[in-house]
């Protein structure tokens, strides 16, 4: 049965032994939007999306691709799909043109169509000037944004992106995102995973928190961000042992010298404030600010997501 949801999963186990990796994950991604897995490493957040690309066999539980259910031929299921992984997928002694030309051909496109969608996909990926030249020259941003370029030789309704751009540097991850940004104007659906909190806030409709092998948390970044109070009162002190102290006195995120609390109302700011003078400590800094994922992350895994 065909929906509005381009992925759905329902009760996804995956275990190694006696380390569940999964234990009953739950996502819904509407057609032509972006959802988000945001999660520390060793969340489950590959191992997810290698069960919904086909590539891992799940202990348990269901999955349909574009009402393609993957108990069913896989081809059918792989016809749907587009995946670039964390590690790019390229021959480094063949030039761009030609690793598009060859995974083409593999699809059995025609040699005309091949070299035809080659061209295309050069110039849609700003690699046009770099065709002809071997991957092993290329930038770590020109790689992969020609291993995503790979991945959408079909054309695929369903993207999967794992962590696309770890270790690129801000110019490079920033032309990825338009090139992302461009493949959901197309319509494309896609689930990305990822450690950067601002690449899920500036990306994605949706975004599912997963810790341990469990989704914690669902909705937009709005909605996460309302989870953790309405505001948060930042104080900073002069020593990362007077900010473990304040953190016993007034709770909240504590990150090296300083201490992050959930602020619901404006009285609760003085109380807060009151109980740090009465520890008979000094704060070096205050700030009162809107939620951000950062401490939706804290909140909810207990560790710090990446900013870049």
């Amino acid at each position: 049965m065909v929906t509005g949801y381009a992925i759905e999963a329902r009760g996804l186990r995956k275990s190694y032994g006696d380390v569940d990796v999964l234990e009953s994950v739950d996502l819904s991604v509407q057609r032509g939007t972006m959802f988000a897995l945001l999660g520390p490493n060793g969340a489950g957040k590959t191992t997810t999306v290698r069960i919904l690309s086909t590539l891992l066999e799940a202990d348990g539980g269901t999955v349909t691709i574009n009402g393609h259910d993957l108990t069913g031929p896989k081809r059918k299921v792989r016809e749907q799909i587009g995946l670039t992984g964390q590690n790019t997928a390229v021959d480094e002694l063949l030039t761009g043109r030609e690793n598009l030309e060859m995974m083409a051909r593999l699809f059995h496109l025609a040699t005309p169509a091949a070299k035809s969608r080659a061209t295309e996909l050069l110039a849609q990926f700003d690699l046009t000037e770099a065709a002809d030249r071997p991957v092993k020259t290329y930038s770590g941003g020109m790689r992969r944004r020609l291993d995503l370029a790979i991945s959408l030789i079909t054309s695929p309704p369903v993207l999967f992106l794992d962590e696309p751009t770890t270790g690129l540097d801000p110019r490079s991850r920033s032309a990825m995102w338009d090139a992302i940004r461009e493949l959901l104007d197309g319509g494309t659906t896609i689930l990305l995973t990822t450690q950067y909190l601002e690449e899920a806030d500036q990306l994605a409709d949706r975004i599912a928190v997963i810790d341990k092998g469990r989704v914690v948390a669902e909705g937009t970044a709005a909605e996460l961000k309302r989870k953790v109070g309405t505001e948060r009162l930042k104080l900073t002190f002069a020593t990362a042992a007077e900010a473990a102290r304040a953190h016993g006195v007034a709770g909240g995120v504590l990150t090296d010298d300083t201490v992050s609390v959930a602020i619901d109302q404006p009285a609760q700011v003085r109380r807060v404030l009151n109980q740090i003078a009465d520890a008979g400590l000094e704060t070096t800094g205050l700030e009162l600010s809107e939620p951000t994922l950062d401490d939706v992350f804290h909140t909810l895994t207990g560790t710090a997501g990446e900013k870049r």
